[in-house]
């Protein structure tokens, strides 16, 4: 939306660093919980080493046969695949649990390498087995954990081909860097015994058992089996007579595989700032509230009247508030006001009350309050006035306009500075807000005395009739022209934009209407709409004051900025 000049405002550092200081919140939470995640995951990440043994497809055999020559013509990608399918079949997997014993680890076995704040999560798991295993015979239970380490086994295995060659990898991880070594070995050797077997079964039906080929291809898985213990062969002993050969044994890796843990702390530490900022900047985007005087110019093309904080210098922003208003009143001809907001509970009252006390006994102006807020009055709390007689009273013709005015020299107590969340009126809430006794009366002033005073209130009074019939009576305008004919400034409460039309309808007799809304709680949306009707009717909106305004931005910051 344009400026009510006519251009779009420009956006400064000022600007970037408001949203940063307003969402800190979001900004601190994210990183301390980015940060804290990212710890607790890599403490709950058992390091892993992983083990490789390269292998070549070479389909050389001792006997001829169609399974050999269509392996011979396959592709790198084709027979890789074939390979990976016979290095994880339950023939060489099998084998490899057994000759490594996996099926009798501890179930507890990984809390040798992790650390102690996973070690519970560990111990969780292992009851919960235990309680299974409890129901199994024994013969049960040594099938379930054998089929348990297989499928274990299986899952750490890798197969790979490595590119533009006959070549393929066998990786396995494992907690233990020597026990990764074993494991890679064992596969890789219980892999070429599974292929020796192939070609002996091959050649005892083409020749028998007696046949010198079968009796050295025999004497070959025997040498083999005794390396299924997981240690070094000669190169020799490791390529043997097998149509996939040994190229390279696993050694001991040196390090755990996966992302350094400094290195993915260091990460996180960057990241989490900016993941951060972004939430706080689309936070930002997503509230629609007013949170700022820019706001109001930008988005309601209104005057910025000035501004109420939420926690420190209000008596400094009240003055400031009250002689921008007088100013601006005394400029344009005003002398009636009415302030009101678009929702209920925006602290309307609690700011006609304070600038009514400002105007008239600091700047010394004669000043009237006008509680036409006849829905739910709050002007008589404030000043610890009854509430009737008052402008219901005069406007049912009970009692005249001077009857129903009470004089300063009847007020108990003067109104507290503004607080966000008091009271219980419409327009504002204050913090002590009992009625006065109504043995307290204050005695009505004459017409020699209004003149004579510095301000008065006319409360709300009492009446069972709509408000609408009253306010929207012939004596409205005439109790407004009175009481400016008495007072230099008239300041006038109503009750909120959005539920009623009362403002509506005696915005005619007016000379002009400021709003009120709150920083942070009063939607743009909802005041647009709600301003609406005052616009049609060509009310004279002479601006919009902030109420429990924040400074995001440490002073020491925003001065140098």
């Amino acid at each position: 939306m344009e400026h009510q000049n006519g251009y779009m405002p420009e956006t400064t550092l000022r600007d970037y660093l408001k949203v940063l200081f307003r969402h800190k919140a979001i900004i601190i939470t994210t990183f301390i919980t980015v940060i804290g995640t990212v710890i607790i995951g890599l403490q709950f990440k058992t390091p892993v080493y992983q083990a490789q043994v390269k292998m070549l497809i070479s389909a050389e055999k001792q006997v001829k046969s169609p399974y050999y020559r269509q392996l011979a013509g396959y592709r790198n990608g084709e027979g890789v695949l074939t390979q990976s399918e016979i290095v994880k079949s339950s023939p060489v997997i099998e084998r490899a649990v057994r000759a490594t014993g996996l099926y009798q680890q501890p179930l507890d076995y990984e809390k040798k390498f992790c650390s102690p704040l996973k070690n519970a999560l560990i111990d969780s798991n292992v009851r919960k087995l235990n309680e299974r295993l409890k129901l199994l015979t024994e013969e049960q239970k040594k099938a379930f954990l054998f089929r348990r380490a297989i499928e274990g086994l299986k899952k750490s295995i890798t197969v790979e081909p490595v590119r533009d060659t006959n070549l393929f990898t066998i990786s396995a991880r494992e907690f233990s860097p020597i026990g990764a070594a074993i494991i890679a070995n064992v596969i890789s050797r219980s892999y070429v015994i599974f292929d020796l077997e192939q070609q002996l079964a091959e050649l005892q039906l083409k020749y028998g058992e007696k046949h010198l080929s079968v009796t050295q291809l025999k004497d070959n898985i025997e040498q083999m089996k005794t390396g299924l213990n997981g240690k070094p062969l000669s190169n020799l002993e490791a390529i043997g007579p097998a149509s996939v050969k040994i190229i390279e044994q696993a050694q001991v890796p040196l390090r755990p595989v996966g992302p350094n843990k400094a290195l993915t702390l260091i990460l996180a530490l960057f990241m989490a700032p900016f993941l951060g900022v972004m939430l706080a900047f689309m936070f930002e985007y997503m509230d629609q509230t007013f949170k700022s005087p820019r706001d109001i110019e930008t988005f309601l093309n209104l005057p910025y009247l000035g501004s109420i904080p939420r926690k420190k210098s209000k008596k400094e922003s009240l003055h400031t508030l009250s002689d921008q208003t007088y100013l601006l009143m005394k400029d344009k001809g005003i002398k009636s006001l009415l302030l009101t907001s678009a929702l209920a509970r925006e602290g309307t009252t609690t700011i006609i009350a304070n600038l009514a006390k400002h105007l008239s006994e600091r700047a010394g102006h004669k000043v009237l309050i006008i509680d036409a807020n006849l829905r739910a009055p709050a002007i008589h709390k404030a000043f610890k006035l009854p509430q009737s007689p008052g402008l219901a009273d005069v406007l049912e013709g009970k009692v005249s306009f001077d009857q129903a005015v009470v004089p300063d020299s009847a007020i108990a107590k003067p109104p507290p500075s503004p607080q966000r969340g008091e009271g219980q009126g419409e327009g504002g809430n204050l913090r002590n807000n009992e009625p006065r006794a109504m043995s307290q009366q204050p005695k009505r002033p004459s017409k020699q005395e209004f003149s004579d005073t510095s301000l008065h209130i006319l409360p709300a009074g009492e009446t069972t009739l709509n408000p609408i019939t009253l306010l929207g009576s012939s004596m409205m305008p005439e109790i407004i022209k009175m009481a400016k004919q008495r007072s230099e400034i008239v300041l006038i409460d109503c009750a909120n934009l959005k539920g009623f039309k009362d403002a509506v309808l005696i915005s005619s007799a007016i000379d002009g209407i400021a709003l009120v809304v709150n920083e942070g709680k009063t939607r743009r949306y909802v005041v647009n709409s709600a301003i609406a009707p005052l616009q049609q009717r060509k009310a004279n909106i002479i601006g919009v004051i902030l109420n429990n305004r924040t400074f995001a931005i440490p002073r020491m910051i925003y001065e140098r900025v």
